[in-house]
Order: C-alpha cells, then sequence, then structure tokens
C-alpha cells in the first residue's frame, strides 16, 4: 500500500441518531489511517475536486443544489441526510478517491480511501442510499480524463452500486462489476442489466443469494469477474470497497467471513498486479459493523 487517503473531518459529517451510517465509522477508518501511518505509509489530506471532476458525473442542476444545501441541515431522501458540514465533507471523499486513484496510477501500486459518506449509490442527478457524490464514479472519470483509456470498477458492496452503473452504462470505456445481494435494495442490479448502446457487455451484474457464504463468493469471482477483467485489460482498476457482506453488519444479509474477505481482495490484488502494473484503489462504501470494517480494513491494510 502506497497511500491511504482520509480526513478527520469524514466525522463531521452528522447523520440522524440510530442511522448505520454513522460518525463513529469515521472513527474506525482514522485508527486504520494510524495503522498506516505506524507502518510508514503515506497519509495524505484530500483536497475538495474541482468542478470540472464532479462535472463529468453529476448535473448541472444537482451540483447546484447540493452547493445550496452547504451549512444546512436536509434530508435528500428517506435515508439520506446532510448536516451543516456534509457537502464539504462529501467533496473531501470524491476528492480523497481522485487522489487515490491518480496515487494508484503514478505509483504503480495499491491505495486506499477511507472515505464517508459512501458514493455508489449517488445518480448524475441525485442522492441515494446514504451518498452525496459518487466517489469512485468521479475518481474513474478523472483516470479518463488523464487518458487512460480503459479503467475497471468492481463494486464488492453488499448493494448494488446503481448509481455508478448508471454513470458509465453506454460506456464502453469503463467497465463496472457489481456482486450483490439480490433481490435487495435498491432494487436493481440483474443479471440482465449489461449495459446499453455503445456499452453492451460493458457492465457485468453477479446478483447473489442471500445467506452467500466466503466459498459462493469465491467461485463467482474466480468463474466470471477474474475472467471478465482479463479479457478488458484495465489500464486500472478502482474497487468499491464495502464490507457490508460481512456475516456480522446488520444491513446485509450474506455469509462473508473476514477470512472470505481476505480472499477475495487478495484475488483482486493479484490481478491489478497481472493486468494493470498494479494500478489498484480502494475506496470504501459501505460497512456497518464497527468490528468486522475495522478488522476487513487492517487486513486489507496488511495484505495490500
Amino acid at each position: 500500500m502506497t497511500s491511504v487517503h482520509f480526513s478527520g473531518r469524514f466525522s463531521e459529517h452528522t447523520t440522524p441518531p440510530g442511522h448505520p451510517e454513522r460518525p463513529e465509522r469515521a472513527e474506525v477508518f482514522g485508527e486504520v489511517a494510524e495503522a498506516a501511518e505506524r507502518r510508514g505509509i503515506k497519509v495524505p489530506s484530500p483536497r475538495p475536486p474541482a468542478v470540472t471532476d464532479l462535472i463529468r458525473v453529476h448535473t448541472d442542476f444537482y451540483l447546484t443544489q447540493l452547493s445550496n444545501l452547504a451549512g444546512r441541515a436536509a434530508m435528500l431522501d428517506e435515508d439520506t441526510f446532510t448536516s451543516p458540514e456534509s457537502i464539504e465533507v462529501a467533496q473531501l471523499a470524491a476528492g480523497a478517491a481522485i487522489a487515490a486513484a491518480r496515487d494508484a496510477v503514478a505509483a504503480g501500486a495499491p491505495t486506499l480511501a477511507l472515505v464517508r459518506p459512501p458514493g455508489h449509490h449517488a445518480t448524475p442527478d441525485r442522492a441515494m442510499g446514504f451518498c452525496i457524490y459518487n466517489n469512485i464514479a468521479i475518481a474513474a472519470a478523472a483516470l479518463r480524463a488523464d487518458g487512460l483509456e480503459r479503467v475497471a470498477i468492481v463494486d464488492i458492496d453488499v448493494h448494488h452500486g446503481n448509481g455508478t452503473q448508471d454513470v458509465f452504462y453506454e460506456d464502453p470505456t469503463v467497465l463496472f462489476i457489481s456482486s450483490h445481494q439480490y433481490p435487495y435494495w435498491p432494487g436493481t442490479g440483474a443479471a440482465d442489466e449489461r449495459g446499453a448502446g455503445a456499452g453492451v457487455g460493458f457492465t457485468l451484474n453477479l446478483p447473489l443469494p442471500a445467506g452467500s457464504t466466503d466459498a459462493d463468493y469465491e467461485s463467482t469471482y474466480r468463474q466470471q469477474v477474474i475472467p471478465a477483467l482479463e479479457a478488458f485489460a484495465p489500464e486500472a482498476m478502482l474497487i468499491s470497497a464495502g464490507f457490508d457482506a460481512h456475516q456480522l453488519d446488520p444491513l446485509g444479509g450474506m455469509r462473508v467471513s473476514t477470512a472470505g474477505f481476505k480472499t477475495l481482495t487478495d484475488m483482486l490484488d493479484q490481478t491489478a498486479q497481472r493486468l494493470c502494473r498494479h494500478r489498484i484503489a480502494w475506496i470504501t462504501e459501505g460497512g456497518y459493523h464497527l468490528g468486522a470494517l475495522r478488522e476487513c480494513l487492517l487486513q486489507l491494510l496488511s495484505s495490500h
């Protein structure tokens, strides 16, 4: 791991009492960032992205709507809330994702962005499912703007990354792969959702039933994810690193263990070494059992 991108400000995004995407998640991220520093890994503070970075993914109308919410508490949908600091904090999350992606490309080594709020449910024109800006889509679009011709996104979160899919559904230069519990919220991610127009075949959804185990995930990745990545030959890989498929997670219904996540992350890391000179960035999404989240992230840090 060449760099870990984190800000203490991620705890300032405040959600209502009892909300699963709570500031304590940022405290876990801070512990992981401190562990990285002890190992001599650089932990740069993120900066907000330029408007040009955001406009590649989100509409003008939506960005203006968010700007108008700065300094205010608001309810964006039934699951997604802002506190007065949230828009600034969410911009730092997007900035951290971009910086991690660019660091991975420049260094030819794995990077990690420890961010909240998460991003993969945010669509071009609306907040959704705890997400405000689509961090990983913004990072992928930045790499494309930098000149990379093929970028792969692999979403391991228990929920389908509907927002990321929406952004790149007609784009053959970004391969989007999502393994997720199905049927489950947000209801998207059926196997026949494969892209549209020039993007047909560049979206791969792998719906898995509730109760799927380490072995189920490992076989899915070996038989479908890795071959799809090999066929696409990405120049960089970005991972939507949600750990809510963990067997302890309160929001998911899967039975993946901490060791099972190590198998998955090792497979993806080794694939990045083979296919794209180890240019791989991990960008956090869900994961709502604090102990399991901490274990999985520390394991990721030590393994990569």
